[in-house]
C-alpha cells in the first residue's frame, strides 16, 4: 500500500492582540536601530497609517512601550525613543518585551515574530531532553512550529516543556508568543536562558513552506529556559535559515 505524503495541516499559532503586536514590533524595530535613542517618532496618525491600525491602537501601544520606559512623551513636542528598559530584579513578572529573549532578527534588522504551529504531543520526556521542572514529572509537551519574521519563514522549532502545569493541552490554544503563555496561562515567566549554537541539519519533519529542505546543513540554536524562580522549564531547538535571518545578542 503507497505511503501518503501529504504534509499535515498546518495551525495558525493564537496572535496576540493587536496593540501587543504593534509594541512589540517597534520595540525589536528599536533594538534593531531603526528607531535611535533621542529620536522623535512620527505622530500617532501617520503611524496609524503606516502600521495599518487605528490611533487609539497605536495610542496603547505607545502607552505601554513608555510604561516599560523605552519612550517618553513630551507635552507639545512628541513621542520619543528613550532606549532599553534598565533590567529589573524584582520577584514579580518583569515589565519586559514579550519577545525579549527571541534572538532572530531579519538580515535587514527586526521584523515581528509569528508562527504556524506541526503538531503539539504529550509525550513521556525522551531521554535527549533535560529534567525539567522539579524532576518528578515524566511528560511534556512537544511543540513543532514554522516560524515567521514579518511574512517570511525563517526557522522550525521544536520546544519541549513540563506537563505538569496543564493535565490537558489543545495546539489551537497556544499563542504565537509562547513566553507570553506561560506567564499568562501556566503561572511562570521564563527569566533567564542559555542558547548554544553549532552546524546542524534540518530535521525530517520541517514542512515544504521552509526554505530549506529536509537533511540541508544550517545553524542550530539549543535552548535552555529558566522561569524566575530557577526551575528548567524549557528545552527547545531552531533550525534557522541564515540566508533570511540572523542570530542576534545585544548587551548594553
Amino acid at each position: 500500500m503507497p505511503v501518503s505524503t501529504k504534509e499535515p495541516q498546518l495551525t495558525p499559532a493564537k496572535p496576540l492582540p493587536l496593540f501587543l503586536r504593534l509594541a512589540e514590533l517597534l520595540a525589536r524595530g528599536m533594538a534593531a536601530g531603526h528607531y535611535l535613542a533621542g529620536e522623535r517618532l512620527p505622530p500617532e496618525s501617520e503611524l496609524s497609517v503606516n502600521l495599518g491600525a487605528s490611533v487609539g491602537t497605536v495610542r496603547k501601544a505607545l502607552a505601554l512601550l513608555e510604561s516599560r520606559g523605552l519612550l517618553e512623551r513630551k507635552q507639545g513636542s512628541g513621542t520619543y525613543v528613550k532606549g532599553r528598559a534598565p533590567a529589573t530584579a524584582s520577584p514579580c513578572a518583569p515589565a519586559r518585551n514579550i519577545y525579549e529573549f527571541f534572538r532572530l532578527e531579519l538580515a535587514s534588522g527586526g521584523g515581528l515574530p509569528s508562527a504556524l504551529m506541526i503538531d503539539l504531543k504529550k509525550v513521556r520526556r525522551p531521554a535527549a531532553v533535560p529534567a525539567l521542572g522539579d524532576g518528578s514529572s515524566t511528560q511534556c509537551y512537544r511543540l513543532r512550529r514554522l516560524r515567521f519574521l514579518d511574512a517570511t519563514p525563517v526557522a522550525v522549532e521544536e520546544i519541549w516543556f513540563d506537563a505538569r502545569h496543564r493535565e490537558q493541552l489543545r495546539i489551537e490554544q497556544l499563542d504565537e508568543a509562547l513566553y507570553h503563555f506561560y506567564e499568562t496561562e501556566l503561572g511562570f515567566w521564563i527569566s533567564n536562558a542559555e542558547d548554544r549554537l553549532r552546524v546542524g541539519s534540518v530535521p525530517d519533519w520541517a514542512p515544504s513552506q521552509f526554505s530549506l529542505p529536509p537533511g540541508h546543513s544550517c545553524c542550530t540554536i539549543e535552548r535552555k529556559a529558566w522561569s524566575s524562580n530557577g526551575t528548567l522549564e524549557e528545552f527547545s531547538s531552531t533550525w534557522l535559515d541564515t540566508r533570511l535571518a540572523h542570530y542576534m545578542a545585544r548587551w548594553s
